[in-house]
């Protein structure tokens, strides 16, 4: 997954448990799990709010992009030109 969420840096940074932050935001423990193992594809743009808000972050604090490479780009780098 190319964006993915990076929760557990900024609670470990926060020093805040995840089932503070679930309760806090009004989500379950198990919701916040899925949020936090990169299993679900999306979220609402008020849940990252209100996490960005309880943890006194930015979105970007939060998200960050991974581009994924094609195979063939990852073997060029490999391989010596000429």
């Amino acid at each position: 997954m190319p964006i993915v969420l990076r929760l557990d840096v900024m609670l470990a940074r926060r020093k805040v448990r995840s089932n503070v932050l679930a309760r806090a935001i009004g989500i379950t423990d198990a919701n916040l799990s899925l949020l936090k193992s990169g299993k679900v594809k999306g979220m609402k743009f008020e849940t990252l709010e209100a996490i960005c808000d309880f943890l006194d972050c930015q979105p970007g604090d939060l998200l960050e992009y991974q581009p994924e490479q094609p195979p063939d780009v990852v073997e060029q780098g490999v391989k010596r030109a000429g």
